[in-house]
This record gives structure tokens, sequence and C-alpha cells, in this order.
């Protein structure tokens, strides 16, 4: 599960030039992924956005990871970065 207040708080934390490394050690024991936001299919709705990427939330309660929208099942974030290429 992913919590609202952890959510907000790594939202906070990601700036344009976010680094994974950095934001794993700021939030130690959460799976987090960085990307560009391009590289995240137009159909999957982001669950938060900035000015400086959007989010979903990592899915693993079925034999696949996905991208999912249901913070109960997220077991981690992913952080789609926007105007990265």
């Amino acid at each position: 599960m992913i919590s609202a207040e952890l959510l907000e708080r790594v939202a906070a934390a990601v700036t344009p030039a976010a680094d994974e490394d950095d934001l794993r050690r700021r939030f130690p024991g959460v799976r987090i992924t960085v990307c560009s936001d391009d590289d995240i299919p137009a159909r999957v709705p982001a669950v938060s956005e900035t000015a400086a990427a959007r989010f979903y939330y990592i899915d693993a309660d079925e034999h696949c990871v996905k991208l999912g929208t249901d913070a109960e099942s997220a077991r981690g974030i992913v952080v789609g970065l926007i105007g990265e290429d």
C-alpha cells in the first residue's frame, strides 16, 4: 500500500532533474522508478501530477507487474518526468 501522505512526500521531492538513486535513498523501502512520462502509455491515468512529473502506482498483486491506480494494491511509484526525452 502507498499512502496518500507518502505519495505527496515523494511528489514534493521530485524536481525536473530527479535522480532515481537519490529518491530511493530519501524513501528507503519504497520501490521508485524514474522515467520520461513519454514512456508511459497514454491510456494509463496518473494518480498525481506536479509541474515536474506525473505519478503512477506499481501494482504487483497479480502474477505480472503493471501500472495501476489503486493505492491499496500499490507496491511502488513510477515517476514520469514531464518534458524529458
